[in-house]
């Protein structure tokens, strides 16, 4: 008789796997779970599920539990053996978390886990420390709010500081609520009613929003790349901050535009199908892998009208000298604003790294303004919320460049009650007579939105 697998064990064996990558070998969150759960296919969507949510709940919480455990045990989470260390980071986001799942389970099995691997020794420690924290988990002191987000103290003090005290909690609140996944609707391919109907048909669940006609919060779904709609290439993962370039920059038939920075090709896709398949949106990015990526998903999206160039942007390139309409230069930034989607993020960025970022995208800009031909536009974007990043640079553009400022008090695509408190200037990151929007996550009228910014100038003639 075959031996019975114990899933329990199996699921959290893949979970360790993903933080031993993540944690202890600096590889991204969001490409090593997605790597797992689709050599995983075959599991069931149960399982698939609590892979996904141990996964992510763990490195979100990580601080805070590392804080946690460092309470109640004797050896610190620094001096343990990394192994043993993310054993218990996953057993205590369960304890704390996973109401579902019973202490005495999670003790269990994360004794099985280090006895897995030949840890026999440790298991009395495991269970020790994971024990003593179950019985005293309604009594954890989490007052100070950098801890009850699970953020680094800078990180939170800065926010305070930019956004004020009630801003940055809102702030770092967001990032730990579930969010939806967005795509965008290529309406050239199908209908709003065929793609809706395909969706049905595979149990997603989809929801609209106003002001964006072909964006999409999706939910419910098994595997995004087996719901046909996405393998038609009627959607698009594109998150809805970001497809407000794209709104914003609106271009006009025949257009020439440049992406500097294009991977994974959201934008530039936009662009094209915006164009109706006119003109020709240069993406360019720095290696193959990515230019590859994007060519991948201009096929799937049919998208003819989109050119992949490998480019390094901080090199000139004198043949697109005063050529383009439109240069979109969404920069490589510290990406503070997407923390909720990628939570590793918080833990690799340092304050110096701010300042090394600011000065990289400076260099980049001081290069790709001289594409943007008289009268035609320069659209800086970044997926953060760090003002040094931000507003400083698109002021440096405005001081340093032969730009000026768009006003979008009336271009800004967002039209309704729900958006008047922009044109007032009562949003915190409004500033649209000076042509910049920041988007803070989780703060009105923003709440599902990630942190995003976005700078609109116009070349002088």
């Amino acid at each position: 008789m075959a031996k019975a697998i114990d899933r329990g064990l199996e699921n959290r064996e893949i979970v360790l796997g993903i933080l031993t990558e993540v944690l202890d070998k600096g590889n991204f969150v969001h490409l090593i779970l997605n790597q797992a759960l689709s050599k995983y296919q075959y599991l069931e969507k149960p399982d698939r599920a609590f892979i996904t949510r141990v996964t992510e709940g763990t490195l979100e919480y990580l601080l805070q539990i590392d804080f946690i455990i460092n309470s109640y045990s004797k050896t610190k989470t620094e001096k343990m053996k990394p192994l043993i260390r993310n054993i218990l980071r996953m057993s205590v986001y369960q304890l704390l978390y996973m109401d579902r799942v019973p202490d005495s389970a999670v003790c269990n099995e994360a004794v099985k886990l280090a006895i897995h691997h030949h840890f026999q020794g440790l298991k009395g420690f495991v269970n020790g420390v994971l024990r003593t924290i179950a019985r005293n988990k309604e009594n954890l002191d989490l007052s100070k709010p950098y801890l009850r987000y699970s953020l680094p103290e800078w990180m939170y003090s800065m926010w305070e500081k930019d956004w004020g005290k009630e801003n940055a909690e809102t702030i770092a609140a967001s990032f730990l609520r579930e969010r939806p996944v967005w795509v965008r609707c290529n309406l050239n391919l199908a209908s709003k009613e065929e793609i809706f109907d395909s969706l049905r048909s595979q149990q997603a669940v989809a929801k609209t929003v106003d002001g964006f006609d072909a964006m999409l919060a999706l939910s419910g779904y098994d595997y995004l790349e087996s719901l046909d709609a996405f393998k038609k290439g009627w959607i698009q993962v594109q998150d809805i901050s970001s497809a407000l370039v794209g709104e914003l920059a609106d271009p006009k038939k025949d257009s020439y535009i440049i992406d500097v920075c294009a991977a994974p090709g959201g934008k530039s896709l936009h662009l094209a199908d915006k164009m109706k398949g006119t003109g020709c949106v240069e993406a360019r990015d720095l290696t193959y892998q990515k230019v590859a990526l994007i060519e991948e998903n201009a096929s799937r999206m049919g998208a003819l009208n989109v050119k992949a160039v490998q480019w390094d942007a901080t090199e000139f390139d004198p043949e697109s000298e005063n050529k383009a309409d439109l240069v979109i230069a969404d920069l490589p930034c510290s990406g503070l604003g997407i923390i909720g989607r990628k939570p590793d993020i918080k833990y690799h960025t340092t304050e110096e790294n701010l300042k090394e970022l600011a000065k990289l995208q400076r260099e980049i800009l001081s290069v790709v303004w001289k594409y943007v031909k008289p009268g035609g536009r320069l659209i800086y974007s970044t997926c953060t919320i760090n003002k040094e990043e931000n507003t400083e640079n698109a002021r440096w553009i405005a001081e340093n460049l032969p730009f000026k400022p768009e006003d979008l008090t009336e271009a800004f695509p967002l039209k309704g009650e729900k958006f008047e408190s922009l044109k007032k200037s009562a949003y915190p990151g409004a500033d649209l007579k000076k042509g910049q929007i920041q988007i803070l996550p989780g703060i009105y009228p923003f709440e599902d939105f990630d942190g995003f910014f976005i700078s609109v100038f116009k070349r002088e003639a």
